[in-house]
């Protein structure tokens, strides 16, 4: 093990084994989801992020115990993985979630990647996506369709769609898609494109409201502006409105745990997201 997956060991609070297996995935992918959380800081200050080597996700999600959206999430995780030994895919999706016609929705870029990962010695495939933010699975998932996969935190299923699959979680009594995609392994430059055009589309989400999500004793805390919503399995979620932006920033900095001290100018930038 190197010391770059040392430091993330620690950073996580994985302190057991390192021998790759299906344990072993599933111990990583929930301790990520409580230690590293999805937040889209960077692009929100007019920081484009286009550096997904090793050395860069490492430098800011680990050693400056910073967070990031999915092309980092899942580009820190899949680092981790073929490092320990893991067959590791990268694959890209189009996000339908909340889109009012679904799957019926007009195509959108090539916004989200996840991972197809193959444990050694054992067959099939499993699915592991640590960054999509409030709905993400936080357990892998079998790379089978039309099965009911159960997680800590909800339920999920993939599906067939076109050529390709779609995601879909149980929520609200309802199957809802979160995103479509094609088992096509992508090479560093589309994700590279796909991360840069998501941190500087003029019109995208990440540059005009605050997002960061992470799980909190075994509970999803999502906050999306000014507004924190808290998510228990079988219980009504807890609702808030946060004062103003210095509580955003407490918010983050607090129960989130983001560093938050070499991020210039995002108090004003939080503040003006709020009064738009």
């Amino acid at each position: 093990m190197n010391s770059a997956v040392a430091e993330y060991f620690r950073r996580i609070e994985h302190h057991g084994p390192a021998d790759p297996s299906r344990e072993l995935l599933a111990t990583l992918v929930t301790a990520h989801l409580r230690h590293i959380p999805f937040e889209n800081l960077d692009p929100l200050t007019g920081i484009p992020v286009a550096d997904l080597s090793a050395e860069a996700l490492f430098a800011k999600m680990v050693s400056r115990r910073r967070g990031g959206f999915c092309f980092e999430q899942n580009g820190l995780l899949g680092h981790v993985l073929d490092a320990l030994g893991y067959d590791v895919a990268r694959l890209t999706g189009r996000v339908v979630w909340m889109r009012p016609d679904g799957l019926a929705s007009a195509p959108q870029a090539l916004t989200h990647q996840l991972l197809s990962v193959t444990v050694p010695g054992q067959p099939g495939r499993v699915l592991v996506d640590v960054g999509f933010g409030g709905p993400t699975p936080s357990a892998p998932l079998d790379f089978v369709v039309d099965v009911v996969q159960p997680t800590p935190n909800g339920d999920y299923r993939i599906g067939r769609h076109g050529d390709g699959y779609v995601l879909e979680t149980f929520l609200r009594d309802s199957w809802l898609p979160m995103y479509v995609f094609a088992d096509q392994p992508r090479p560093p430059i589309d994700l590279q494109v796909g991360s840069w055009y998501v941190s500087t589309y003029p019109d995208s989400i990440f540059l005009h409201n605050v997002i960061a999500t992470r799980i909190i004793d075994g509970a999803r805390w999502n906050l999306s502006g000014d507004k924190l919503s808290v998510h228990r399995v079988g219980e009504p979620s807890e609702q808030r409105v946060l004062d103003d932006a210095d509580a955003v920033l407490e918010m983050l900095a607090g129960p989130f745990g983001i560093d938050l001290s070499d991020i210039a100018e995002l108090r004003s930038r939080v503040a003006a997201t709020l009064t738009r």
